[in-house]
C-alpha cells in the first residue's frame, strides 16, 4: 500500500488510493519535525487510513519542510556530467565533473534552509545577477534523524548555470538563494523509492511549451542509500533532512528561464510539482 503524506494548513494528511485522511494536527512547526522523525511514521500513517475521509483543498498544501535542511547530490547522471563539463570548460573546471562522476565519493552540497523553500504553486526565483538559469528536476529523499529513508518527494533545484560555469567555486552562489528550491506536493512514504520511475519536465512560456524532457531513475549512477551514507558521515540532522539526488534533464545551452514561466515536474507515483517563476 503506497501512502502519500501532505503537510497542509489543516494538519498532516495521508492519501490512500485517492482518499484523504487526517493523520495529525500540527499545532506548531515543531510538530511536523517530530512527525517525520517518528520511527512509527509508516505504521501511524497506515492506521490513519481508518479515520474519516476529509477534503483536501490544493490551496492548503504547504512545502513538506519546516526546519529541515535540503542537501543535493551533483553529477549523478551522465547527462548532468556532460552539461557541467561543457559549461565550465572555459574556466578549466570541466575535468572536476568527470572525476566526481567516476569517483567513489559523490558530490554533496548544501542547497537550502526551510525558509528558502517554496511549495506547490508558489513562485521560485532566478537570480538577478544570472544570465543563464534553469530548473533541475530531481527525486528528493526524505531521511529521518537516524539516517533512514522514510519517503521521497519532487524537488526543483533552481540553478544559475553561468555563475557555476564561470568558476566551480561559485557553486554556493549559483545554488543557494531565496526561492531557489521547491518541494512537494507530498511525500511518498517508502523506504525504497522505485528506480523504474520516470521524471518529466515541462516549461511553459505564455501558455506554450518552451521545453520538455524526461529521464528514468535507472539512469541514476548512485544508489540512494549510498548517497545517504555519505551525507551522514560526520554530520547529524536531528530534525531529518531532504536530499536531492541529481538531475538527468538539462535544457539546451540556448535556453534560459524567464519571469512568468511555469515549471511542471512530474514523477511517477508522486504527482506533479508546479511553480511559476517570479
Amino acid at each position: 500500500m503506497s501512502l502519500k503524506l501532505y503537510r497542509t494548513t489543516n494538519g498532516a494528511v495521508v492519501e490512500d488510493n485517492g482518499h484523504f485522511h487526517l493523520l495529525a494536527e500540527l499545532p506548531s512547526p515543531q510538530a511536523w519535525d517530530q512527525l517525520i522523525c517518528d520511527p512509527n511514521l509508516h505504521e501511524r500513517s497506515r492506521r490513519a487510513t481508518a479515520n474519516a475521509v476529509v477534503n483536501l483543498d490544493p490551496a492548503t498544501i504547504l512545502a513538506p519542510i519546516v526546519t529541515q535542511e535540503v542537501w543535493a547530490a551533483g553529477v549523478t547522471y551522465f547527462r548532468s556530467r556532460k552539461a557541467r563539463m561543457e559549461e565550465s570548460k572555459d574556466a578549466g573546471g570541466g575535468d572536476f565533473y568527470d572525476r566526481v562522476y567516476a569517483a567513489e565519493r559523490p558530490e554533496l552540497f548544501f542547497k537550502a534552509t526551510g525558509r528558502r523553500v517554496v511549495g506547490p504553486k508558489q513562485p521560485v526565483r532566478i537570480r538577478s545577477d544570472a544570465k543563464w538559469s534553469v530548473p533541475e528536476p530531481e527525486l528528493t529523499l526524505l531521511v529521518n534523524d537516524k539516517g533512514v529513508i522514510v519517503g521521497c518527494t519532487i524537488g526543483n533545484d533552481m540553478s544559475s548555470r553561468d555563475i557555476e560555469g564561470e568558476n566551480p567555486l561559485y557553486l554556493p552562489q549559483a545554488k543557494v538563494y531565496n526561492g531557489s528550491c521547491a518541494l512537494g506536493p507530498c511525500v511518498l512514504l517508502t523506504e525504497e523509492p522505485s528506480r523504474s520511475a520516470t521524471i518529466k519536465l515541462e516549461i511553459l512560456r505564455q501558455g506554450n511549451t518552451a521545453f520538455t524532457g524526461s529521464t528514468v531513475l535507472t539512469e541514476l549512477k548512485r544508489e540512494f542509500k549510498e548517497l545517504v551514507r555519505f551525507l551522514f558521515r560526520d554530520n547529524s540532522f536531528p530534525d531529518g533532512v531532504f536530499l536531492m539526488t541529481g538531475t538527468g534533464i538539462v535544457p539546451g545551452d540556448e535556453f534560459t528561464l524567464a519571469s512568468g514561466d511555469v515549471i511542471r515536474i512530474s514523477i511517477d507515483g508522486i504527482g506533479t510539482l508546479e511553480n511559476p517563476v517570479a
